[in-house]
């Protein structure tokens, strides 16, 4: 009887200790959550860092202030918050809500915003728009550190506009505004913006030249690395022996692809950088020029993220844009592709300031684009350097597909890809040998010399390793797809022979 009286005491002491840790606890929750201050990702719906949604090229023209100086962490503070406040109205004005307008605007601004909101809701009107850049002055900085008084000249960007959700225009624009903000809760909020100035946007219509000889080329991927050609494994023993090869074959081109992911979407990895420009050394050295496709693996078009895509390209673009070896530059590998799943217009739009943003780091070298077929090789043609295009269809066919080209283009035409696999395996019904490679080439060659036909085959080496992203798991496409080199896992095969002699 005593010991269970022990034992009922004991559990009611436990019991009464673990209630009152579990208030204290409770307690302790509360006063943490009281005192946390506001998730500014939070604010703004999205669950990214900061750094991750909205990265226009910012330029502070001057933050000389005569009275308080503007200390460089309040400055960036100020930068992210006002940023902040353009990427929430831009997503109002596309979705007419108000989600995080009540955040970034005072009072008296976001009645401006509410106005136009409520006019397009009422006009079912919804319009996309991004700011591309910023140039912003310093006009005023209080004693307090308080209020910032900022002049935004040439704010350039794109808004497309849509009526009951069907397109109906897009429209670059060059703004100057004047936006006074006001420190409140530790976040900068607009107090005014003012519209100063639409300023004319200048667009260069100059065409670059395709400044080469007759394009006699190959796209390259290391034999063991397909796909995967800046990884630390592909070292300058792999790039010297390979471009031997090429060298080999007379050929001066080859075409390399920088996967958007693979180099760090709008954060380059610089590791990367340096690999591609190792890759242009050594190509330099060989005396091979290098034609560069961006976007390689890209597939979201949403305006929201352009400028995560312009942060990327002005990485690559400006570190390797003097290099000797640089020949163009291939906005996107067959992007017309996406057309059914992302929509045209989407893409088209994408494209083209894709191209502008180019040619706005890299006035020397020419801009393409590399169509999947020749329907869609004009597209934009007013806007590349040169038409690209790639042909996987009977060669018989190309010479009058290569001419019909050419006859609605004052622009070179360059015939971007284009090969034949010797797969003859269990999952073909109709495959090809070797043999049958050699007679392709050779049709292939005479057609080109005697149109002088730009052209840069697919691929140099057979594969034993696909991605599955590229070709996808069905075994009849991944063996058909590592068959189209010209050198397979042991030796050359005739193709090689017949491009060599070519």
């Amino acid at each position: 009887m005593r010991k269970n009286k022990l034992l009922y005491r004991s559990f009611i002491i436990l019991a009464f200790l673990s209630i009152n840790a579990g208030i204290i606890y409770g307690i302790s929750q509360v006063m943490a959550y009281l005192n946390t201050g506001a998730d500014t990702s939070k604010m703004l719906h999205l669950d990214l860092k900061r750094t991750n949604y909205y990265v226009p090229e910012v330029n502070w023209i001057s933050t000389t202030n005569p009275g308080r100086p503007l200390e460089p962490a309040n400055q960036q503070k100020i930068e992210q918050d006002y940023l902040d406040a353009w990427y929430v109205k831009n997503l109002a004005l596309e979705n007419n809500n108000f989600d995080g307008i009540y955040d970034h605007y005072t009072k008296s601004a976001r009645e401006k915003v509410t106005a136009l909101i409520q006019y397009n809701t009422n006009e079912n009107l919804h319009i996309k728009s991004t700011t591309l850049s910023h140039h912003i002055t310093l006009e005023f900085y209080s004693a307090d550190g308080t209020i910032a008084v900022l002049t935004d000249r040439n704010v350039t960007g794109i808004e497309k506009i849509y009526r009951n959700n069907q397109f109906l225009k897009d429209q670059e624009f060059n703004e100057d505004y004047r936006i006074i903000l006001l420190l409140e809760d530790g976040f900068w909020r607009v107090r005014h913006f003012e519209k100063l100035a639409v300023n004319k946007t200048v667009t260069n219509d100059k065409t670059i030249p395709l400044e080469t000889g007759l394009i006699k080329g190959i796209n390259y991927y290391p034999q063991e690395h397909p796909w995967d050609t800046f990884n630390e494994k592909v070292d300058s023993t792999i790039l010297t022996n390979d471009f031997n090869i090429i060298k080999d074959l007379n050929l001066n081109t080859i075409r390399v692809f920088v996967g958007y992911d693979d180099f760090g979407k709008a954060t380059v990895n610089d590791i990367k950088l340096k690999r591609l420009e190792t890759l242009l050394d050594h190509a330099h050295k060989a005396d091979v020029k290098v034609m560069i496709t961006l976007f390689d693996f890209y597939g979201d078009y949403d305006m929201k993220n352009w400028t995560l895509t312009n942060k990327h390209l002005k990485s690559v673009v400006s570190r390797v844009k003097d290099h000797p070896a640089l020949l163009a530059w291939d906005i996107k590998n067959e992007p017309n592709l996406d057309f059914e799943n992302r929509g045209e217009e989407k893409v088209l739009s994408w494209l083209s300031q894709t191209i502008k943003a180019v040619k706005k780091i890299d006035s020397i070298h020419p801009v393409t684009i590399g169509w999947s077929n020749t329907e869609s090789a004009l597209k934009l043609e007013k806007e590349v350097d040169f038409i690209s295009y790639h042909y996987y269809e009977d060669v018989d066919d190309l010479s009058a597909a290569h001419k019909a080209l050419e006859n609605q283009t004052a622009k070179p035409v360059v015939l971007q890809e284009i090969g034949l696999p010797s797969y003859d395996g269990l999952w073909t019904l109709n495959g090809k040998d070797q043999q049958d490679q050699a007679e392709f080439y050779k049709q292939l060659l005479d057609t080109q010399k005697r149109d002088r036909i730009n052209y840069l085959f697919w691929t140099l080496y057979d594969f034993d390793n696909i991605p599955t992203d590229v070709a996808g798991s069905l075994p009849w496409r991944k063996n058909k797809q590592a068959h189209f080199g010209i050198i397979d896992a042991t030796s050359v095969k005739p193709a090689y022979l017949l491009i060599k002699n070519n």
